[in-house]
């Protein structure tokens, strides 16, 4: 793995997070809401996951 690898993060979408945790989208709705789950940015209006966050 080389140094680039490492350091760049890989963002999910919420479609994405919810086929690889195979859970609904409406549960990770609703962990928004309730401050729950994994962390997340906001990039504008878009909620993204950090794949590394989600893996710990």
């Amino acid at each position: 793995m080389d140094a680039a690898t490492q350091i760049t993060p890989t963002f999910l979408t919420q479609c994405g997070l919810s086929e690889l945790l195979r859970l609904p989208e409406r549960t990770l709705e609703d962990w928004c809401v309730m401050q729950a789950g994994p962390p997340y940015p906001k990039l504008g209006r878009h909620v993204r996951y950090d794949l590394q966050d989600v893996l710990t």
